[in-house]
Order: C-alpha cells, then sequence, then structure tokens
C-alpha cells in the first residue's frame, strides 16, 4: 500500500475525511457522470462507473442521486451539465510527485485553485507528462487475506490477474482494467467474498520522505483534496506508518 493510501486510511479511521457530506456527494457525482459519459451507464461493462458508484455506496450516497448522476453522463438527465476531467502534475516537499484528476465546469477556476494550493504549501506544479509515466492504473480486487489464500485465487489468475499481493491482512489481485470484469466474476465464481473491487493508480515506485518534511507535504496534499473539483489525488511518497499517525493527531 502506497504512502498516499495509508494516509487515506488513517484520515478516514480518525473521521478526519471529508466532513461536510453535501460537498463530498458533489464529488462523487460528478466523478459517476464523467465516468458514465466516458464509458456508458452500465457499470459491469464500465470498471471506472463501478469504481466511482462503489465509492459512492462507501458513503452512503442515496440511489437516487448516484442514478440522476448517471442519467446526466449518458444525457438522459434533464439538468445535465458540462463537466470535464483535468490532469494536473507536479511535485511535493521530499520530491514526492503528485498527480491530481480533477473534474469541473471550469477550467481557469480550477487551474487557479489547484496552483496556489501547490504554491502554498511549498509544491511546484509541473508540465503535463511530468510526474504521470510514474503511475499505472490497476484494477483491483481486494479479498480477505486470513479467510484466503493466494492458493484460493487461480480461478483469478486463469481469468487474467496479473499479480497478488498481501498488504494489511488483505489480499490485492492485480489486472488490467480491461480485466476487472472477468477477474471480479472468477473471484466471485469460486465463493470468495469481495470487499472491494475498482480502478485504482498506483505508483511505479515510491520516494522515501524524511519526518521533517513529511508534515508539509500532508498538508499540501491535503489542500488540494479539499478543493471542490478535485476529484482524487495520488502520490508515490514513502512515509513511516508511526509518523502518519502523529502527523494525524
Amino acid at each position: 500500500m502506497s504512502g498516499h493510501s495509508k494516509w487515506s486510511s488513517i484520515k478516514h479511521k480518525k473521521g478526519a475525511a471529508d466532513a461536510k457530506r453535501g460537498k463530498l456527494f458533489t464529488k462523487l457525482a460528478k466523478a459517476i457522470t464523467i465516468a458514465a459519459r466516458e464509458g456508458g451507464g452500465d457499470p459491469e461493462g464500465n470498471p471506472s462507473l463501478a469504481t466511482a458508484i462503489q465509492k459512492a455506496k462507501a458513503q452512503s450516497m442515496p440511489k437516487a442521486n448516484i442514478d440522476r448522476a448517471i442519467d446526466r453522463g449518458t444525457g438522459e438527465g434533464a439538468d445535465a451539465e458540462v463537466v470535464e476531467r483535468i490532469q494536473f502534475e507536479g511535485y511535493g516537499p521530499g520530491g514526492a510527485a503528485i498527480l491530481v484528476e480533477a473534474l469541473t465546469d471550469n477550467r481557469n477556476r480550477t487551474s487557479a485553485e489547484v496552483r496556489h494550493a501547490f504554491t502554498k504549501h511549498g509544491g511546484n506544479l509541473g508540465e503535463p507528462g511530468s510526474v504521470a509515466w510514474m503511475f499505472e492504473t490497476h484494477g483491483v480486487v481486494v479479498v480477505d487475506g486470513e479467510a484466503n489464500s493466494e492458493d484460493d485465487l487461480m480461478g483469478a489468475i486463469d481469468a487474467g490477474a496479473s499479480d497478488v499481493l498481501e498488504e494489511d491482512g488483505k489480499l490485492r489481485v492485480l489486472a488490467e482494467p480491461s480485466d476487472l470484469t472477468a477477474v471480479r466474476q472468477a473471484i466471485e465464481a469460486d465463493g470468495i467474498e469481495i470487499e472491494s473491487a475498482g480502478l485504482e493508480v498506483i505508483p511505479k515506485n515510491t520516494v522515501e520522505v524524511e519526518e521533517s518534511e513529511a508534515g508539509t507535504l500532508i498538508k499540501l496534499l491535503d489542500a488540494i483534496e479539499d478543493q471542490e473539483d478535485v476529484n482524487e489525488v495520488h502520490a508515490n511518497f514513502d512515509i513511516p506508518e508511526e509518523v502518519l499517525e502523529r502527523i494525524a493527531g
């Protein structure tokens, strides 16, 4: 699990995630709308949409809200809006690479807000392509590592899974995005309960960040994530979990 994933998990456990439910639902709805517009309204054949819906359900977003967001994306909704996906790339304190995905109806506003966050908290916004090559998008299916073993997942391997990683008591089954649905179905067919399944942006390598710079880096990431138009933030830092716990308070 990358340092950024650990930080997100710690924030969630401590209740420090975005507590403004209306703002959170707006972000989740945008992600669903864009995914439906780009890949269709059927989550079975659209891994990005399935991931967005899963995240919305995890935050107890009402089904009616989810359905309206899908309709906006497929053009069936009466309140369709023009939202586009844009990406920002840069570096934070300690040399951590940062990849930002935003969903916005105003490119200039979002660009200014993200640039301000980078500048205020010791980061540097880079040119397109400057850090994106350091990350890869994978389909990831997570199952209980105590109730299952890697041998139980041979069906997933046969269905196209590329790797199985054991992290924090979980087994994370990796696959190409196009193989995610087949891998998930193979795991379900073997009677294995799935905890989550979706697309994840994973760093190819991580950068160790000293404790003296860790706090500033985390403040930068939190400031970026707090922007209303920002949907996802990915970073390749490696900070010991005990340091992240201290930062979280």
